[in-house]
């Protein structure tokens, strides 16, 4: 649903800095349906006859979904809101938006505010999509003229072409929510809410999203960004909020509050040391196995993690019961949070790397000149084998790469050097 909401506070006021201020909000639900209902009918009786409706304590089978949250959002500010599911983001979302209102706290809103929440959900399925245009503009604020000098703008955006003049009941979900998109973020708006909508579409039209909220932002637009991809929030927000069973965890930098909310989604808490991985000893074994996992640095010691840009070895230490003149060591990482996207794929075979391994303790090390893995929480399977016959295979081994460089809100790390040439004339 896309909603539009006008303050009564002027967009022209010298006040307009601020554009949310967010005050202590909570919001409470219920897990049961019926005691919902009940509780739901007492309240409005309360309100009607000016009762008190308790909404700072938890009756039975309640549970904060937020609780005393607090921030504000300037005007031209990109805040990235992170958390695990459940945390209170789309709640979030769906308060500031007017959608639920809190049970404590207050939410200010100044300005034309787009939320891009659910998109293609608030559009008419027997109507046409150029009919679902009309209507959802108009109700997002704009005049049928205006409405009808960007048509061509928003058909263009979403690339939903001849399909225009169909229902929207034959559109794919990702088609719905294109056009959806491409309407909310063409009424130029104060403030945009962004719930998960820019994994929509391929990676060209991801980009083409991204570029118009640069350009939005650049004319003075505000927006909260939801996303479990922690590299889209680090390449778009400044600062982030990061949320917890609904209570507000830290605030700050996105580098800083990604970080801390990797490493407890990784770690299961923050006194889990990172580091080495040991394996317990297989009662029987195919030949080769995998008895510890970890890093080392550029002088050969062990460490933590590694740090962007910097040297960094990934040691595989096994146990050889026999000879093998041909192994082949495999890593997959990917990313732990987000979609749990493959980062990189390499084996020693694909290298043409020969791996001779004789009976005993061995170390395979995979030297990296540089680690371009960006600061974040990776998770990593790693295998070990001979042709087609395997010796042993580390389903999930967790690491983190600290940062060392300012290299954030770059999507990889790229080795470099700089020089000055002169040039005669």
């Amino acid at each position: 649903m896309i909603k539009l909401i006008e303050s009564e506070t002027s967009v022209n006021s010298p006040d307009t800095e601020i554009l949310i201020s967010v005050d202590n909000v909570s919001k409470k639900f219920c897990r049961d349906l019926k005691q919902s209902l009940l509780y739901g009918l007492q309240d409005i009786a309360a309100e009607l006859s000016g009762g008190n409706r308790k909404s700072d304590t938890l009756r039975r089978k309640e549970f904060w979904a937020l609780k005393d949250v607090s921030f504000q959002l300037k005007r031209g500010e990109a805040l990235g809101l992170v958390g695990s599911n459940g945390a209170g983001k789309s709640t979030l979302l769906r308060i500031i938006s007017g959608l639920i209102k809190p049970d404590t706290g207050r939410v200010k809103v100044r300005g034309r505010l787009a939320p891009l929440i659910a998109l293609g959900a608030g559009f008419n399925p027997i109507l046409t999509g150029r009919e679902n245009i009309y209507a959802n503009m108009s109700i997002l604020g704009l005049s049928t003229q205006k409405i009808e000098e960007r048509f061509e703008e928003v058909i263009e955006f979403s690339e939903i072409g001849d399909a225009i003049d169909s229902p929207v009941q034959t559109y794919s979900s990702g088609m719905a929510a294109r056009l959806g998109f491409a309407c909310a973020v063409h009424i130029e708006p104060d403030i945009l809410l962004i719930d998960e909508v820019l994994a929509v579409g391929d990676i060209s039209f991801r980009m083409k999203c991204y570029q118009k909220l640069a350009k939005l932002r650049e004319s003075g637009t505000a927006f909260i960004l939801v996303s479990h991809n922690p590299h889209v929030i680090l390449n778009v927000c400044e600062n982030s909020i990061y949320l917890a069973k609904g209570e507000l965890i830290s605030s700050g930098e996105t580098e800083t509050v990604v970080c801390q909310y990797e490493e407890d989604l990784s770690l299961g808490g923050r006194d889990a040391p990172p580091g080495v991985m040991i394996l317990p000893e297989k009662p029987q074994s195919l030949g080769v196995d995998i008895a510890s996992i970890y890093f080392k640095d550029g002088q050969g010691k062990i460490i933590e993690a590694p740090r962007c840009g910097e040297p960094a070895y990934f040691c595989v230490e096994c146990q050889v019961h026999r000879p093998v003149e041909s192994a082949n060591l495999g890593v997959l990482i990917s990313t732990l949070s987000g979609q749990n996207e493959r980062v990189l794929y390499i084996t020693s075979a694909s290298d043409h790397e020969t791996l001779n391994l004789l009976p005993g303790r061995v170390e395979i090390q995979m030297q990296m000149p540089y680690c371009c893995l960006l600061p974040g929480m990776y998770n990593t399977k790693i295998y070990i084998k001979e042709g087609v016959c395997s010796f042993d295979i580390v389903e999930s081994y967790r690491f983190a790469v600290k940062a060392s460089k300012v290299s954030s809100k770059s999507l990889f790390y790229q080795p470099r050097t700089w020089n000055v040439i002169s040039k005669e004339l």
